[in-house]
């Protein structure tokens, strides 16, 4: 599916920021490209009213106004994103890319994911971002330190770039976190998906990301040794095994 379009949902905290140092190597093989800034982030202004369904039907409408068919990714907590736009427009995307994402069931959060990895593995640390996450005075919402960011998301990454993302986070209201994809196999169900799973991720480890695997079988497999951003970490590799498995994905 050259000179397709590729439209990327960021994860909690970012904005479409998120995408800019691998964008250019995904255009130089001829995709086109299309970041969001999800409602309710701080990078875009619209307020979040009803959470995963806003962020739905907003990217929704971004496809509707791309030429054809597009494939979706989302970085992790836009993983969640991804899947419910796909129930809403599955006529309309041609492949779901998790990057790093939540491919979590219909119905379940990624508390509950936590919760079922527990039984699996008996007194890992799941923790990941949530032990250094600040709340706002009012519970509303929450937001990523700085140092935090740097060891937990960005640790692989090269200082510089990983500073300059760190310090452009912004607080994610909870009504856009805490949500659970609604699904279905006759929708959703049909659309073609790919898993990007990252080996030395501190934020959603390994083990939560072979369970969703599990979880939601049928997903094509990426596995790259690296951290929770591997657009920014490794995006020279990451281009060349997503082109290869789309290029092989009969659409």
């Amino acid at each position: 599916m050259a000179n397709g379009t590729l439209v990327m949902i960021h994860g909690a905290w970012q904005g479409s920021w998120a995408f800019d140092a691998w964008r250019p190597h995904c255009e130089a093989r001829g995709w086109r490209t299309v970041a969001v800034d999800l409602p309710g982030n701080g990078w875009n202004p619209e307020p979040l009213a009803d959470g995963l369904d806003h962020c739905a039907r907003h990217v929704a409408h971004v496809i509707e106004e791309q030429p054809g068919p597009c494939v979706v990714v989302g970085h992790s907590g836009g993983g969640l994103t991804a899947s419910q736009v796909a129930e809403l427009v599955p006529d309309r995307i041609a492949a779901l890319v998790y990057l790093v994402g939540m491919m979590l069931p219909s119905g379940m959060s990624f508390a509950e994911l936590v919760a079922h990895a527990r039984t699996l593995h008996p007194g890992a640390d799941f923790g990941g971002i949530v032990p250094f996450l600040e709340r706002s005075a009012d519970g509303s919402a929450t937001s990523v330190p700085v140092e935090a960011a740097l060891e937990i998301f960005l640790h692989d990454c090269s200082p510089e770039a990983a500073r300059k993302a760190a310090q452009a986070l912004r607080p994610q209201p909870e009504t856009g976190r805490a949500v659970a994809p609604t699904v279905t196999a006759e929708r959703y169900g049909r659309v073609p998906r790919v898993y990007v799973e990252a080996l030395r991720d501190r934020s959603i480890d390994i083990r939560l990301q072979r369970a969703m695997q599990d979880l939601g079988p049928g997903a094509r497999r990426i596995s790259l040794d690296c951290g929770h951003v591997p657009q920014l970490a490794m995006p020279e590799i990451l281009t060349a095994h997503l082109c290869e498995t789309l290029d092989s994905m009969d659409f």
